[in-house]
């Protein structure tokens, strides 16, 4: 598993490669977390362009992020979902509170009202 974070924005972009499991969740959580602060951010992004597969270590990542974000009031968006990954999202409910956007730009546009 390879993080990557960066500021678009208000918007930390965290951009998983390889696999997210109950092995790399706990270091990822820890870099995003810091990330997120450091930066100062108000939303997160998920890229999952890069991202092979995710189990339930990962869908907690998502949830745990979504509520630092939301106490800041923030919000979190998943971008480039794979159709694999996706039907893990969605059979998980986790698009009931996080949104779904074709692309970073997409989602930056979502979370920002227009505003980069």
């Amino acid at each position: 598993m390879d993080v990557k974070c960066r500021k678009i924005g208000r918007c930390l972009v965290v951009t998983l490669s390889g696999e997210m499991d109950h092995h790399s969740a706990s270091a990822a959580r820890r870099q995003i977390d810091g990330a997120f602060h450091a930066e100062g951010a108000q939303h997160i992004i998920f890229d999952c362009h890069p991202l092979a597969f995710m189990d339930s270590a990962g869908l907690g990542l998502v949830m745990g992020r979504y509520r630092t974000a939301a106490s800041l009031g923030g919000k979190v968006a998943l971008a480039c979902v794979s159709r694999q990954l996706d039907r893990i999202f969605t059979m998980a409910g986790i698009y009931r509170i996080v949104q779904k956007a074709p692309s970073v730009e997409a989602a930056v546009q979502l979370l920002e009202g227009g505003h980069a």
